[in-house]
């Protein structure tokens, strides 16, 4: 019997109508779902997307439970129950669809249930569906592009702390600094310093009915945010290479000429 496959399937950060054409595909083509939860029974961020699509959950969906928290030790038990759980399927020939929220390849369960499959199964098949991440969608809704020319941007998850933070914004145009809700008065009190709060857009839970972005990012201080929160901070004043100052003078000799 042919061995089934692992589908990543990337549902995008909330808003349905950014499901690819390719996920929504395999949400429909009959095969076995299988979704992420923190606890038995709760609830799900990336079914729920799927849900609000108008795509019911169907009877036969399979429930992985991925705990928050950051013990790997506690960790390693849950990706190795959910892959064996998932192998035990796909050696009887069933396809297995794994919802994910944005996308799979980037801060995701997936990466951990994929890799740990194929740890104790190298044979086994995954594919992974790309999809939407939340700092692409966060910009779309904020009418501001990550990167121009030869502008840098850096992804990094608030966790990393705000020494790291702090030595990186020097260093890159843009900061998209994603989970911010734990570092988030600190995170204002650096961006105050370094003159950038300005500069500065919190956007949370985009995409979906709960979203919520804030302009004035000094009025989140000691508030309550969501977990699926990020920060985009342009830093203008950067020092900038020699591609676009070169660009510059061009484009002033241009003006110049017209003129």
């Amino acid at each position: 019997m042919n061995k089934g496959s692992l589908y990543g399937v990337s549902l995008g950060p909330g808003d349905p109508d950014l499901i690819t054409l390719r996920a929504w595909s395999l949400l429909n083509s009959g095969r076995r779902w299988a979704y992420p939860v923190r606890k038995r029974g709760g609830d799900s961020y990336a079914r729920d997307i799927a849900n609000r699509a108008e795509l019911p959950t169907p009877d036969n969906a399979l429930e992985l439970q991925f705990p928050m928290t950051r013990d790997t030790i506690i960790l390693a038990k849950y990706w190795l129950r959910a892959a064996e759980t998932v192998r035990e399927l796909l050696d009887t020939g069933e396809d297995i669809v794994f919802l994910v929220e944005g996308d799979a390849s980037t801060y995701s369960t997936f990466s951990h249930l994929a890799r740990t499959l194929k740890a104790i199964d190298p044979q086994a098949r995954v594919d992974v569906i790309p999809g939407v991440s939340s700092y692409h969608a966060a910009a779309a809704k904020l009418h501001t592009p990550l990167a121009d020319t030869d502008d840098t941007f850096a992804i990094l998850p608030a966790a990393y702390g705000i020494d790291t933070i702090a030595s990186m914004i020097p260093q890159f145009d843009t900061l998209i600094l994603l989970k911010v809700k734990p570092l988030l008065d600190d995170i204002i009190e650096l961006l105050e310093r370094e003159g950038l709060l300005q500069h500065a857009r919190f956007i949370e839970k985009v995409g979906t009915p709960q979203e919520r972005i804030v302009e004035d990012v000094a009025s989140l201080r000691d508030q309550k945010v969501n977990y699926l929160s990020l920060l985009l901070v342009h830093n203008p004043g950067r020092p900038r290479g020699e591609l676009i100052r070169g660009c510059r003078k061009i484009q002033n000799v241009v003006i110049k000429n017209s003129a």
